[in-house]
């Protein structure tokens, strides 16, 4: 895949791509952005450019061909698999940077999700950042980087990637055959994000079970409305359970206006679930209260 086929970010796009091309590379770079939107496959396909004998990336010298067979000398990436980046990963990763190239002019070197680095981890990166090898590029991948220290955003070229749109997101989606009806509910919540879309669309049935949930709400009885809220709340899916519900609640709000009263109601409960409350009592209260206000002219006649 070269850098023009990947997907949104054009303009970040050209900018690595022009950079590569004029062998114009800085020692370390920072790319912030939502998780799921390309940041860490426009860093890989970057990474092959500057290491390709020719800065084209197609595939016809060795270092691409070593790249695309996953056994490049001079790349690597750490954390790909998303974890808690301690002190000794950065020790282990410090240990390769003061080796010099082995097959093309310069190494490079990706930390995924950096943000996860410890404090420890961060400032045992910050020397090789100050003092970098001439041949060494470090591109770390973020989504948050107010955790990443000010000491190494100093040090990095930062690069902000935007969020998918939908219509790009649902390009994508019909690239890898996914053709299943999206609604607007669905498409808020997946925030411009392909990673997210995919891992909603696994669990598409639970969240039409929230629509329609809602949907009903002031034609079901108080009792009703409470067991079949009851059974669409998974412990482990809560929290894009109850993000989809704001989307949702807010979407009709044209229907009811009481609709946005149940939005406040939803996001105290997701600050009392992050504040380790009962789960069940949380979930409980929560749909009582939902019913009561959107059905609020009957439940006080």
């Amino acid at each position: 895949m070269k850098l023009d086929d990947i997907m949104g970010n054009k303009k970040n796009r050209n900018f690595l791509d022009n950079l590569a091309k004029n062998n114009n590379i800085l020692h370390s770079y920072l790319f912030v952005g939502k998780e799921g939107i390309g940041k860490k496959l426009i860093a890989k396909e970057f990474a092959k450019k500057i290491l390709c004998f020719n800065k084209t990336a197609t595939d016809e010298c060795k270092s691409c061909t070593c790249y695309e067979s996953n056994n490049h000398p001079d790349f690597s990436i750490l954390n790909e698999e998303s974890n808690v980046i301690k002190i000794n990963d950065i020790r282990e990763l410090i240990e390769k940077v003061i080796e010099k190239p082995i097959l093309s002019e310069k190494k490079v070197y990706i930390i995924n999700d950096a943000d996860k680095m410890t404090k420890e981890a961060q400032n045992c990166l910050l020397k090789t950042l100050e003092e970098p090898q001439d041949y060494v590029v470090i591109i770390l991948i973020a989504e948050n980087e107010n955790k990443i220290l000010n000491t190494i955003k100093s040090r990095c070229t930062r690069i902000l990637f935007e969020n998918l749109t939908n219509s790009e997101i649902e390009e994508l989606l019909k690239k890898e055959n996914i053709n299943i009806d999206i609604n607007k509910n669905m498409y808020d919540l997946f925030g411009g994000s392909i990673g997210k879309a995919k891992k909603m669309i696994q669990k598409k049935e639970l969240y039409d079970l929230v629509d329609n949930l809602l949907e009903h709400i002031e034609t079901s009885d108080e009792l009703e409305f409470f067991l079949e809220g009851k059974s669409i709340y998974i412990k482990e899916d809560i929290q894009d359970i109850l993000e989809y519900f704001i989307v949702s609640l807010y979407n009709l709000k044209d229907k009811n206006i009481n609709y946005l009263n149940g939005i406040d109601i939803v996001q105290d409960t997701i600050n009392k679930l992050n504040s380790n409350c009962n789960f069940d009592m949380c979930i409980d209260n929560m749909l009582w209260k939902l019913w009561e206000d959107v059905n609020e002219n009957y439940s006080r006649s």
